[in-house]
């Protein structure tokens, strides 16, 4: 079985207690995934590795399509391994007893839907490891309104580039079609460089790179990243009034007088008040 079932995504993700999608990934909500956009990957990265422990969760270094455009949505993973023989006839009859079609990153394109990211480990191949070309990328563009990681790379390079709304992270450019390469798993857990990535992961890619939250983290991840662009606001404020010194307010943890004046502004906004580290 190339494309994991069920209840073997379930078993890999049970940490996840909400909704799960068809295929037992994790369906954090598209809200969540909306308000991820504006998280940044040091705001991530602080609650993953500083608070849980998670110290593979983001790769850097990478071509993008679109140096602006924030992407975000549920991990569909992908593993391709140097071709033999024997194991791609093997991937192939099970492919055409499922009644797939095409060539073998066909299928996985086909299985996306809206808000996917396809996450592909493609182990750095450039030449002739270009996951997709300009088609490819159109019919994902189409199915999930979101972008892709490939570690490894991409043809057609000008004609995804039109595709404005479509964020491509990848490896590298090459005009050679994919070829000598076979897929052995499809929603499986994958290594992206140096970070592990679990069917289901919310993908965070922005200029600097992509990290990869596991679902159960997402909305903390958000929450976090929120009170932080709040809390600047007041910062900044209170600052330029020169109310506080910079030293009292460049801190981790602000002074008690601080913290109980920054609840009053949050109340006096109306916003909503949350204590450092909730």
């Amino acid at each position: 079985m190339i494309f994991n079932d069920r209840a073997r995504v379930e078993a890999l993700t049970p940490l996840w207690t909400g909704e799960r999608l068809d295929d037992g990934r994790p369906s954090v909500s598209d809200d969540i995934i909306e308000r991820m956009k504006l998280v940044t990957n040091d705001e991530a990265w602080g609650i993953l590795e500083r608070r849980n422990g998670y110290y593979h969760q983001f790769e850097g270094n990478w071509l993008r399509t679109q140096d602006e455009l924030v992407l975000s949505g549920r991990a569909v993973t992908a593993q391709m391994v140097p071709l033999r023989p024997d194991l791609n006839d093997v991937v192939q009859q099970i492919g055409e007893s499922e009644g797939r079609t095409g060539s073998q990153n066909n299928w996985v394109i086909d299985s996306l839907g809206p808000n996917d990211v396809l996450v592909v480990d493609l182990f750095g191949k450039i030449r002739d490891g270009t996951f997709v070309g300009d088609n490819l990328s159109t019919a994902a563009r189409s199915r999930t309104g979101t972008g892709m990681i490939i570690d490894g790379g991409i043809r057609d390079y000008y004609r995804i580039l039109e595709l404005a709304d479509f964020a491509v992270f990848c490896r590298g450019v090459d005009p050679s079609a994919i070829f000598g390469v076979t897929l052995v798993g499809v929603n499986i857990p994958v290594r992206i460089g140096g970070a592990t990535v679990m069917p289901g992961d919310i993908v965070l890619g922005t200029q600097e790179g992509v990290t990869f939250v596991p679902p159960h983290l997402a909305e903390m991840v958000v929450v976090f990243s929120e009170d932080t662009r709040q809390r600047d606001v007041f910062g900044k404020q209170r600052l330029a009034e020169q109310k506080y010194k910079a030293g009292q307010i460049d801190v981790n943890v602000w002074a008690a007088e601080i913290e109980l004046d920054y609840e009053g502004w949050c109340a006096e906004q109306g916003l909503e008040y949350s204590s450092k580290g909730e």
